[in-house]
């Protein structure tokens, strides 16, 4: 299986990472630590000499709860560091998180690579025709509501069910819209449960059967650290072995804050295959 990135294939039998870079004041895990041009740059460059394929940068914090902001504040956050990066790393291949299609359209004129939806469309009827224009893979992922209330008591009678029957509509919405590179994130965290997360990687190997690359993302997430009942800080040793798990039910991409780690997960679990 191979992503078609501004004209370079990326082969996806050995999986690759997805490095996060977040330049927002208040993502749950690294808000405020990389939210200027000179730390986002040396933010990158270790994420990119740890092993990362592509980074993926995001200028608004989508973790449930989170409080909506202008489209005027999102562009005046990212687009001065997301130039800088462009200048400093020619050669890197971006992922923009974003759910509107005005900020897809601009950073992908700029030269990104990839667009990473988190509301699957739901946010931005406009998202998956400009997507389409600009033939760039898309990140398909799963959530239920706005992200200020999504995590309140969200139902599924079944969560897994649910989520492949929401996809399959989707990718056939994209695909109609010339989007030819359809990714899926089942949205770990994003409008449900942590019983509705774990049945979800329970389940991932599932997810094959829509034809699409799976991306996990899973990072340092309330799933680890609140069923262990410990800190984000604490929850890397959860993050790997929940990374080995999906990997093993065909992940081919893992979105990460931990790039050197999710690096030595994969390499490990093909010395044993």
């Amino acid at each position: 299986m191979n992503l078609n990135c501004r004209g370079q294939l990326i082969d996806l039998n050995t999986p690759k990472i997805i490095g996060i870079l977040n330049i927002t004041p208040d993502s749950f895990y690294d808000g405020g630590k990389y939210n200027s041009i000179d730390k986002s740059l040396k933010k990158c460059d270790k994420l990119i000499k740890e092993g990362a394929t592509f980074i993926d940068v995001g200028a608004v914090s989508t973790r449930p709860g989170a409080k909506e902001l202008t489209l005027e504040i999102e562009k005046n956050r990212l687009l001065p560091v997301f130039e800088n990066l462009l200048k400093n790393f020619p050669d890197c291949m971006f992922s923009i998180d974003t759910f509107r299609s005005e900020i897809a359209e601009e950073t992908l004129n700029m030269g990104a690579a990839i667009i990473n939806d988190i509301s699957g469309g739901d946010f931005d009827k406009r998202m998956f025709s400009v997507v389409g224009r600009y033939d760039s893979p898309y990140i398909l992922t799963h959530s239920k509501g706005k992200s200020k209330i999504m995590q309140n008591n969200p139902k599924y009678k079944n969560v897994v069910t649910e989520v492949i029957s929401s996809f399959s509509n989707k990718i056939q919405i994209a695909n109609r819209n010339g989007i030819k590179d359809v990714i899926i994130d089942v949205g770990f965290g994003f409008g449900k449960s942590i019983q509705h997360n774990f049945e979800l990687l329970k389940n991932i190997k599932l997810f094959q059967a829509l034809n699409c690359p799976v991306l996990t993302g899973l990072s340092r997430k309330s799933m680890i650290w609140k069923y262990l009942d410990i800190l984000p800080e604490k929850s890397l040793n959860g993050t790997t072995f929940l990374h080995a798990f999906a990997l093993q039910g065909g992940s081919q991409l893992l979105r990460v804050h931990d790039v050197k780690s999710a690096k030595e997960c994969i390499d490990l679990l093909h010395a044993l295959s």
